[in-house]
């Protein structure tokens, strides 16, 4: 499996924004991120940046009482999960993999906020971890394992 490590410094929260919209005009279907990072660290601030950026106009809030929020109106489905509250046996009944094999649901995109918690990982994945650095500003930590190709400039 090969990787690629890039590290973004982001000094506010509109260029997490940035950040999400960006990923989301140039991820291919099927591409899943995973979210790690503490509490207020943008997780969801650059989940609503992808929505953006794949053209959702819903507003994009936080799944963790839902666990999963669908979103279809975009240029590809944006499948958003958070799984804070969740035990790694309930997130192994999730079966998350049918959402990025295609199984059950259209490829689209899938971000998983508290990934951390996954017990499997999909073949193809972004890893973003976000971190303080500094009063609001982040280190947005992205590593791109498997084929998935990352291109930020």
């Amino acid at each position: 499996m090969t990787f690629k490590l890039q590290e973004v410094l982001l000094a506010n929260a509109q260029e997490t924004d940035r950040l999400g919209i960006k990923l989301g005009r140039n991820l291919p279907a099927g591409t899943v991120i995973l979210l790690s990072g503490d509490l207020g660290a943008g997780k969801t601030t650059l989940v609503q940046g992808i929505g953006a950026g794949l053209g959702i106009s819903d507003p994009i809030v936080s799944p963790t009482f839902t666990l999963i929020n669908e979103y279809h109106e975009g240029r590809l489905p944006l499948y958003h999960f958070d799984l804070y509250r969740l035990s790694p046996k309930e997130v192994e009944a999730l079966n998350l993999e049918n959402y990025w094999e295609g199984v059950e649901f259209t490829l689209g995109i899938v971000a998983i906020e508290w990934a951390e918690k996954l017990t499997y990982m999909p073949d193809n994945y972004l890893q973003i971890q976000l971190l303080y650095t500094s009063n609001e500003q982040r280190l947005a930590k992205l590593m791109s394992m498997g084929e998935l190709r990352l291109d930020l400039s």
